[in-house]
């Protein structure tokens, strides 16, 4: 998710006129995979009453065998991944207490999603879950890997013993996912009919801890002698050679670099086409609005549906309508918008439309195919069982400064948005381990901070994808490098002590689909705009009202008018910084000036303290605010390129380019964020220590950065 607030509670999800299916299953056993194939774009993020943790659901039909009767609707759950009832961490608590009906009330059934490949391990929980007694179906999932392996499973034998009904499918190709749906409603069906009761397993009398899981494994030994035959322990010895050479200490490194800056090489050469596609086409719409904007006020009242639409949709994204009293809310905020835009002067309402409105969210919008094309490949590497390498690559390193082996994942989820990142962090176990690794995250990038270096390497090396793709790994390294130098630094002062060690299980190397990493993409890019379309859009027309008022007095707008020297975009320039906008940047110019930073560039600064997206936006209304007269099609990019000191100089030099880009990679720029640091550490304190290390170590590197490349003549 991006820097936005969790999302809101969906009480509906769990309305009685609506099943709830839990699917549950032990990592690395394709789960999310499957829900992803049954769910396709419907799927969505939700947090329940009492759940901090994010569960994704999806509301799907379920066919009926008597086709006289309507389809079932069922809420399909995805659960985080455990491997026993008896949780080791929060997100682990949180699934063992929904299966156990504490958490979101009885489910009418459990998707139990085992591994054909590797059976016998998911058999633990399986007891388990079957002990409670609930309508379950198993589902042998990846059975086209087990098949390929020489694996062969009688899921009759299998269902016999295991007293619930079971299906094959692979969520990679799509086998048997309707044969799933046939038996998920049938299942259904019948405990309508007959509830079901809690089914005997083999169990200790003596009911000791040990000896209950003895009972438990000689009864998966059984399950798997009598329903597997084949290759049962099949060995991934083609593949072993791969692993020794990508765990291996330097050249597991040198390929973890080598694959990053391939995936960055690509992003810029394969997003040049579309991301000038979406210029073009902002700059076409821009024109057709600026057409067909009313010449006579009374005309205006044809555009309040319009903005009142405009207003619906953007707070829908961020808040569920289908909750009634963010809809009112959303319609409420929208209306009186509507009201006020309507009372705005003709110019002013033009500016606002084309300005505020469409120039805030075209410079974020065109930098998102960079960020789609970011989070397929992750997809793909994920997908492919490399990340799980990567992982054990990167532990050693952390252990070295003192992080422990589990914030790997939570540091990988950083990378899409610190808050999920941060909230992973419940997985470790040590409060000191847990508290380090939440406060040196927002140091990693985010997707937030994707546009901001989209723009700054455009900027720099737009003509050469293979530089501009070494600036943004780069800005990534940068990150890491300063997340890692951060935890050392804390471990060895204020947060010492020693770094749990990793355990973590490398699944097999597998093919990825396509449509899985298009469907991840999607989703992830939905998340991205959905939460950050709200605050960019406000944020652009508080920022268009800052830049436009107080409006420069008629008499120095007939004295410009009366001078033949000054042309009109003279003219935006001074009405720019007679604006709040324009003189708080001024205010700021001797704090930002050893920086290299201009008064526009401190306006972008202070705005995008919420969000760091709001920076191209704000440097997009800014400057286009200040080029009246200019080329509307131009991008935000060639708009940079041409902006001009007091002294003829260019704003954004190679120093000021690298500067921002220090700034903003190392900055603590995102108010959520710091809201999810308070609520997970539980004190102010620790969130403004965030704030406050963070802050220092952009402005003081961002300072080096710009006086070391100004001396070296890289400031002309």
């Amino acid at each position: 998710m991006s820097p936005a607030a969790p999302h809101s509670a969906a009480p509906q999800a769990c309305a009685p006129t609506t099943d709830i299916v839990l699917l549950a299953g032990n990592p690395n056993t394709g789960k999310t995979s499957l829900f992803n194939a049954l769910s396709g774009m419907r799927a969505k993020t939700a947090n329940y009453p009492g759940i901090t943790v994010d569960l994704r659901k999806v509301t799907m039909p379920i066919a009926s065998p008597d086709q006289s009767q309507p389809p079932t609707f069922i809420d399909l759950i995805d659960l985080p991944g455990l491997y026993s009832l008896e949780p080791t961490s929060p997100e682990e608590t949180v699934s063992s207490e929904a299966l156990q009906g504490r958490r979101l009330g009885t489910p009418a059934a459990v998707v139990l999603v085992l591994d054909a490949t590797n059976l016998s391990r998911n058999l633990l929980l399986a007891n388990e879950v079957l002990q409670l007694g609930l309508p379950t179906l198993a589902v042998l999932n990846m059975i086209d890997s087990a098949e390929s392996s020489g694996i062969e499973i009688d899921q009759e034998k299998l269902s016999k013993q295991m007293e619930c009904p079971v299906v094959a499918v692979s969520a990679r190709t799509g086998f048997g996912l309707d044969k799933f749906h046939r038996e998920l409603d049938a299942l259904l069906a019948k405990n309508r009919a007959t509830p079901a009761l809690p089914i005997a397993r083999p169990s200790c009398s003596v009911g000791c801890t040990g000896c209950r899981y003895a009972a438990t494994f000689d009864w998966s030994e059984s399950v798997v002698a009598q329903s597997v035959s084949g290759n049962r322990e099949p060995r991934n010895e083609n593949y072993e050679w791969i692993d020794r050479i990508l765990t291996a200490p330097l050249v597991g490194t040198l390929s973890l670099l080598a694959i990053m800056l391939s995936v960055f090489f690509l992003i810029f050469s394969l997003a040049d086409i579309p991301m000038s596609a979406i210029e073009s086409g902002f700059g076409w719409i821009s024109d057709r609005v600026d057409g067909i904007i009313p010449t006579e006020t009374v005309h205006k009242a044809l555009w309040i549906p319009l903005i009142t639409a405009i207003g619906m949709a953007t707070f829908a994204m961020g808040y569920r309508l289908a909750e009634i009293r963010w809809g009112k809310r959303a319609i409420g905020v929208a209306v009186v918008t509507s009201l006020l835009i309507a009372l705005l002067p003709l110019e002013d309402f033009r500016s606002l439309i084309l300005h505020g409105v469409i120039g805030g969210i075209a410079g974020v919008v065109v930098f998102l195919p960079q960020i789609c094309i970011l989070f397929f490949f992750i997809t793909i590497l994920e997908d492919s069982g490399y990340m799980a390498r990567a992982a054990f690559v990167m532990e050693r390193i952390m252990r070295r400064v003192g992080l422990p082996g589990k914030a790997f994942v939570p540091m990988l989820s950083a990378h899409a948005c610190a808050i999920p990142g941060i909230m992973a962090t419940r997985t470790i176990e040590n409060w000191r381990d847990r508290l380090v690794t939440i406060l040196v995250l927002p140091l990693l990038t985010c997707s937030a901070r994707l546009p901001v270096y989209a723009m700054i390497s455009a900027l720099l090396f737009g003509a050469n994808p293979l530089l501009a793709a070494l600036t943004f790994a780069g800005a990534y390294m940068l990150g890491l490098g300063a997340a890692l130098l951060s935890a050392w630094c804390l471990k060895k002062t204020i947060i010492a002590g020693e770094a749990a060690p990793l355990v973590i299980e490398l699944p097999p190397y597998r093919m990825p689909t396509l449509r899985n990493a298009f469907f991840t993409t999607l989703d992830r890019a939905s998340v991205f705009l959905r939460n950050a379309g709200s605050i960019i859009l406000l944020i652009s027309v508080i920022l268009w009202a800052m830049a436009t008022y107080p409006k420069l007095p008629e008499s120095a707008v007939a004295q410009q008018n009366d001078s033949a020297e000054l042309d009109s975009g003279s003219l935006a320039q001074q009405s720019l910084e007679y604006s709040i906008a324009g003189r708080t940047g001024k205010a700021l110019e001797p704090i930002f000036s050893p920086l290299g930073f201009d008064w526009k560039i401190n306006v972008g600064v202070v705005s995008s303290f919420a969000a760091r997206e709001v920076l191209v936006s704000t440097l997009s209304i800014v400057y286009g605010m200040g080029e009246e007269g200019a080329d509307d099609e131009a991008g935000l990019v060639e708009k940079l390129r041409r902006q001009k000191r007091a002294d003829g100089s260019p704003v954004f030099t190679t120093a000021v380019c690298f500067s921002v880009l220090v700034f903003y990679v190392l900055a603590m720029q995102c108010l959520p964020t710091q809201a999810i640091t308070k609520r997970e550490t539980g004190s102010w304190k620790w969130a403004i220590f965030q704030l406050v290390y963070m802050t220092v170590m952009a402005y003081v590197a961002a300072m080096i950065t710009f006086q070391s490349l100004a001396a070296l003549g890289f400031n002309a």
